[in-house]
């Protein structure tokens, strides 16, 4: 069973002016909605798309066995009760938590999300490439978006340009995309981080800093064991950390649309402070599932 530290979270300050990307190491863990995502939002719901879904695009750290799939079974995690708020959000995205949808595989990248000849055939429309496949079968309101894997002959540049393609394409479904930055640094530079805090920036859309919530941790969270020692593998333990803090970052951007678009909700949840990265080192011991 995960189990969440008791720890109680202390708030986070956020200030009205978001820092530079240049900055993006020190934006927080949690982020918070925008005013953009609350328009995306709003015109999600007058699209008729399902409050109650959310949507994951990425790779074989984005598959449900080593992000978020354990909130399906309430067996298998307990909160506690400091975090006791967090489960109004599994709540309301009951079903697609332990699931890998049409825009997750292991080895996929920001150009395997835009090709129609990666779609599952037997699922997907002709012409479809997953990510359209997948927004078109689930009709999520939020999007998690974590394109991690860096490929050799490829530029940042060119990751940047597919990148946009892709929140494009789940903004103009009506989704909200919530960015991820990765834990690794295959790439020598942390240009991909940059790239992604600087696509944020551009689109005001929420940034979940991933790579800011390992550093506590051993090796900052990356696997050191064979043979996932690769240098772009996360650890186990840092499988618990990206989950609660992936759940976190969900929760926060959910209620930051319920506030400011009360009338869309039935039921518009308390307001709870944020964890904040130093209760991590906690966490990290957290036995894996």
């Amino acid at each position: 069973m995960i189990v969440i530290p008791t720890q109680i979270p202390d708030p986070i300050a956020i200030s009205q002016t978001r820092l530079p990307p240049e900055d993006w190491r020190v934006w927080p863990v949690v982020p918070t909605v925008t005013p953009h995502a609350v328009q995306i939002y709003q015109s999600g719901l007058a699209k008729g798309l399902d409050p109650h879904a959310f949507s994951k695009v990425g790779d074989c750290q984005s598959v449900k066995a080593a992000f978020m799939g354990y909130f399906e079974d309430p067996t298998r995690y307990s909160l506690g009760s400091n975090y006791a708020y967090l489960q109004a959000t599994i709540d309301n995205f009951k079903g697609h938590f332990n699931t890998d949808g049409q825009a997750v595989r292991g080895g996929a990248n920001a150009a395997w999300e835009l090709s129609p000849l990666w779609a599952d055939p037997h699922a997907c429309l002709p012409g479809e490439n997953p990510l359209e496949c997948e927004l078109r079968i689930t009709r999520p309101i939020i999007v998690i978006v974590r394109m991690e894997i860096w490929w050799n002959g490829r530029t940042t540049a060119q990751y940047e340009k597919l990148m946009r393609q892709i929140l494009d394409t789940i903004i103009a479904h009506g989704a909200v995309p919530i960015l991820a930055t990765k834990a690794d640094n295959v790439e020598g530079d942390n240009s991909l981080n940059l790239a992604t805090a600087r696509l944020a920036y551009e689109y005001d859309l929420p940034l979940w800093n991933f790579w800011a919530a390992v550093q506590p941790m051993p090796a900052h969270g990356m696997e050191t064991k064979p043979p996932h020692n690769d240098g772009f593998h996360i650890s186990m333990d840092a499988w618990s950390v990206q989950s609660f803090t992936g759940l976190e970052a969900l929760d926060s951007v959910w209620r930051g649309l319920l506030a400011a678009a009360p009338s869309a909700a039935a039921v518009t949840p308390t307001v709870y402070p944020l964890a904040t990265p130093g209760m991590l080192a906690t966490l990290a011991q957290t036995p894996a599932p």
